[in-house]
Order: C-alpha cells, then sequence, then structure tokens
C-alpha cells in the first residue's frame, strides 16, 4: 500500500498560519496595505474582509482600486502582492458560508486596520449584521486575538466607552497613532511603526521597524 503523506491528507499547511484582515471605513488606508505586504512576506494565509467604504478609502488614500467582487478582489491582491496562489481570499459582506463566520474555521487571529467607530460600536455590541462584525464576534467568543486599529479623533466618550468593553473582553485597541521619537523621514516610516506594532502583537518577527534602544 501506498503511504500518503500529502498537505491534504496530513492537514499540513504550507503556510505559517492563517489571520483575518478587515479593511473598514476610517482613514488609514496605508496601514492596511502594508500589512498585507508584510503579512504575505511572512508567509500568512489571509482572508480579507473590505467594506464598500473601505474601497473608497483605500481608492482616495492611495488610489488603489480594490474590485467590488470578492473574486476580482482576490485575483488583484494576489497578484499585486505577488502572493501564492490561495495565500489571499477576500470574502464579500455577506458570505456567510466562509470559514471567518465558523466558531470551528476561523482563524484565531484577527485585525480591524483600519476599524471605523461604526465597526467598532457594532463589535462591540456583538451586532454581527455583516461579515467584518461577525468575523470579529467569532473571534471574541472563541477567545480569539482581535486587533482594532480605532482611527478618529477626538474620541468621544461613547467611543471611549465601547473600547473599554472591549478591552475588558480581552481585544486589543490599538489606536493608528504612530510615534515620533525613531525620527520619521516619510508617511511610509509612520505606517511601518505602526505595522511593526501589530506584527509583534501577532507574534510574527519583522525587522521593518527596530525595537526602543536597538540600533
Amino acid at each position: 500500500m501506498t503511504n500518503k503523506s500529502s498537505n491534504a491528507v496530513t492537514g499540513q499547511s504550507d503556510f505559517n498560519g492563517k489571520i483575518t484582515l478587515a479593511i473598514t471605513g476610517a482613514s488609514g488606508a496605508g496601514y492596511a496595505l502594508r500589512l498585507i505586504e508584510c503579512l504575505v512576506a511572512a508567509n500568512y494565509q489571509l482572508y480579507i474582509l473590505c467594506s464598500s467604504a473601505g474601497r473608497i478609502v483605500v481608492d482616495t488614500e492611495v488610489g488603489v482600486k480594490i474590485p467590488s467582487s470578492p473574486d476580482g478582489a482576490s485575483e488583484f491582491l494576489t497578484e499585486k502582492y505577488q502572493a501564492k496562489a490561495q495565500q489571499i481570499t477576500v470574502f464579500g459582506k455577506e458570505q456567510w458560508f466562509s470559514p471567518v463566520a465558523s466558531g470551528s474555521a476561523a482563524p484565531k487571529q484577527m485585525v480591524v486596520c483600519p476599524c471605523s467607530t461604526g465597526t467598532l460600536a457594532a463589535i462591540c455590541h456583538g451586532m454581527s449584521d455583516n461579515l467584518i462584525e461577525r468575523a470579529a464576534d467569532v473571534v471574541i467568543k472563541e477567545r480569539g486575538q482581535l486587533i482594532l486599529m480605532v482611527r478618529e479623533t477626538p474620541f468621544s466618550t461613547l467611543h471611549l466607552q465601547n473600547m473599554l468593553s472591549l478591552s475588558q473582553q480581552g481585544v486589543t485597541i490599538m489606536p493608528a497613532s504612530p510615534g515620533f521619537y525613531h525620527k520619521a523621514e516619510s508617511i511610509e516610516d509612520l505606517i511601518d511603526f505602526m505595522v511593526a506594532r501589530v506584527l509583534d502583537h501577532l507574534g510574527i518577527a519583522q525587522d521593518i521597524m527596530p525595537r526602543w534602544g536597538y540600533s
């Protein structure tokens, strides 16, 4: 008898892990695209969820037009970042049978980058009216790692209450507010500051930004 040892049989993956990345309509599209680039380079498989407002902001801020259809967006991002086959999969807002909607199949790590305060509120109150909200709800209920890169200023009392409530449930609130002590010389340097922090929290090795005290 032949001893089959393919990945399909052993359950092994060609990737280092799976991460869900959601892009909403807050300002900060450059963070999301740089994060995609770094995660692809780190050999992670990505499930990407992008709201309609998120696509508009990406086009407005960085001039990248992400197709509205999930298949078209998957193909576009795969080509843009030279990803492996099946490394990037984009799901639509009502694809309820996608892995991210199920506690038994969703990645244990998810980043919402950037996260609008509307999405923040919906996640806080468990609305689950679209796939982004449902995916976040799944990660919370399964005791996974959820990082919200909230972008708004100033924060209202309601925004702060929502962030406090989620923080008390174990969600990491990481506002898109880069530091300046590394003497940034470009917008790209500021973006890398935040993306490096996200990668650190995900436990993914990165060399785009040295840690404090190291050259």
